[in-house]
């Protein structure tokens, strides 16, 4: 990942509005139905490298003295929580995982998110729809928040910085398929777009960052999954290669789980190892 990427370079560079859109024009992820980026885990095991996910602003950080705007702020809290029950809007769960360039999952990866209001607001003083967390030792994350409101001159999206330990700092924006102002929206990348489809009253979303990591951490093998006790061998339906759609129940370790989001089941990512895919019943 270049260290054009850190606010310190782009301090020194006045990178514009124009070259930040040149910037994102790399070589295009490939894309779903519907003009969807395909989800970096569905290439694990082919063998093919994978391209970075597009970095993407709208001069948003650092933060401008005494000028007020949707900006990025330090120090947000450390949480994966930023909406609760009754929190105006539309509830939005949103997982995915963090990959290097070489299809590997990474752990400890920084993601900072920050986000407007249902009224396409941002909380400039304090850090409401603000948080940070970390990815786990499957590279997974989960956001609860709301979809953004909208506000003069942009689409909706979702600000983020994604750092991997001792790497320079990604910031991009995801974005949410089907809304009008994709066409219109100067910074709009499909290549951001997140996978998203209604949850009940709410929405689920996901999404899978690349960055420009050679490499990460090894492949999660049998020997990573938890241990069972002897009464409660893993065994179960839930099964290595399987396809399983959203939805779907499996059994493991004497336990049942509820599929969260559609996958095909790799060593290592048993249920009780990736909350993001599975949810105990």
């Amino acid at each position: 990942m270049d260290t054009e990427n850190t606010p310190t370079e782009q301090g020194r560079k006045g990178i514009t509005r124009k070259t930040l859109l040149k910037a994102a024009l790399v070589a295009p992820l490939p894309l779903l139905v519907g003009q969807i980026p395909a989800l970096a885990r569905d290439t694990r095991g082919t063998g093919e490298p994978l391209t970075p996910t597009p970095y993407c602003s709208d001069h948003d950080d650092p933060t401008v003295p005494q000028i007020e705007g949707p900006y990025f702020k330090p120090n947000s809290p450390l949480r994966t929580t930023l909406a609760g029950p009754g929190t105006p809007g539309v509830p939005l769960t949103f997982t995915g995982y963090v990959f290097g360039l070489s299809c590997q999952p990474l752990a400890n990866v920084l993601l900072d998110f920050w986000q407007a209001d249902d009224n396409g607001a941002y909380d400039n003083y304090g850090f409401t729809f603000r948080g940070h967390q970390f990815t786990n030792a499957q590279g997974a994350f989960t956001l609860t928040t709301i979809v953004p409101g909208l506000y003069p001159g942009r689409t909706r999206h979702i600000h983020v910085k994604v750092q991997a330990p001792n790497r320079p700092i990604l910031t991009t924006q995801l974005y949410f398929p089907g809304e009008p102002r994709n066409s219109t929206d100067t910074i709009y990348d499909p290549r951001l777009l997140m996978n998203v489809r209604n949850a009940g009253a709410g929405k689920e979303a996901t999404f899978d960052f690349v960055l420009n990591v050679p490499g990460g951490g090894p492949s999660p093998s049998p020997s990573a999954s938890p241990t069972a006790s002897p009464s409660t061998p893993p065994g179960g339906t839930w099964s290595a290669g399987t396809v399983y759609q959203a939805g779907a129940t499996v059994t493991y370790g004497g336990a049942t789980y509820r599929c969260l989001q559609g996958h095909t089941a790799q060593v290592g990512w048993e249920p009780p190892n990736v909350p993001a895919l599975w949810q105990r019943i």
